[in-house]
């Protein structure tokens, strides 16, 4: 039937979206940044001011 191709070709691309869309909100969402433990561990030193 030809007149509900344009239907199907119309929910292929909302499905395509729709993957898309969480495929990248996934990667967006679940990256998880780990931090070096150098940057963890900061040395503080006491400033004496002579003033």
């Amino acid at each position: 039937m030809p007149q509900m191709a344009p239907m199907n070709w119309m929910s292929l691309f909302f499905m395509f979206i729709t993957v898309f869309m969480l495929f990248n909100s996934l990667n967006y969402f679940c990256f998880l940044y780990s931090p070096k433990s150098s940057k963890l561990n900061k040395i503080s030193t006491s400033i004496s001011w002579k003033w």
